[in-house]
């Protein structure tokens, strides 16, 4: 693995060399292509609008997620609503373009902000657990799909970190605390309110109803 990973004895840390990032990237970019190749997920050909709909909204999750309200000492903040826009691509265009979607998301991350103990580590805290957030798509025919696309997505990143906090960081538990539930404590203490502030921004009117707008004007160009 010297060729894409350095091993930093010290840090106990892998760091990522120039190979690593150009392959990181290439697969980022496969992963958001991939259902454009594969119809979607829906039976369809993926048009051109829809891969700048999910490239716009791995942007803006980006970019709202460097607006921390929080930040807490071993990884995870509170952000400006950063995962909502992965579980709103899920809700526009179903779950395989969700998943893909959120795995490119969390590759990127991964190229932006490298954390890499284990290749078990990455896939649980970068892959699985931004890709859980386009579980949000198995919702999106159902009545107030969003919010329960949001409650599962979240939900699902949410137990990713738990279990990747468990096996890998389990020497970071306070003592006198079961390392099982410091984890489901620690990543509650970032998830579950940015979640709440979510679902909280989605029961306004206002707001609900201008999303199932964009979604009903997004079926009606496909049809």
């Amino acid at each position: 693995m010297s060729w894409f990973l350095i091993y930093d004895t010290d840090a106990a840390e892998y760091y990522l060399t120039l190979a690593g990032y150009g392959v990181l990237g290439g697969l980022m970019l496969l992963a958001l292509a991939l259902p454009s190749a594969l119809s979607g997920g829906e039976g369809r050909r993926m048009p051109v609008k829809q891969l700048v709909y999910c490239s716009v909204s791995i942007a803006l999750a980006m970019v709202t997620s460097f607006i921390k309200f929080t930040a807490l000492p071993f990884g995870g903040s509170v952000t400006l609503f950063s995962m909502f826009f992965i579980c709103f691509t899920g809700f526009l265009y179903g779950p395989g373009t969700g998943l893909m979607t959120g795995a490119a998301y969390g590759m990127l991350q991964l190229l932006m902000d490298p954390h890499i103990y284990a290749p078990v580590q990455v896939l649980l805290d970068y892959l699985l657990a931004f890709g859980a957030l386009g579980l949000s798509g198995f919702f999106w025919k159902s009545r107030r799909g969003l919010i329960k696309g949001c409650v599962a997505g979240m939900t699902g990143r949410y137990l990713c970190h738990v279990v990747s906090g468990y096996v890998f960081f389990a020497e970071y538990t306070p003592q006198g605390m079961h390392p099982l539930l410091y984890s489901l404590g620690y990543n509650a203490t970032y998830i579950f309110p940015e979640m709440i502030a979510t679902l909280i921004l989605l029961s306004v009117p206002a707001v609900s109803g201008s999303l199932n707008q964009i979604k009903r004007m997004e079926q009606t160009a496909r049809f």
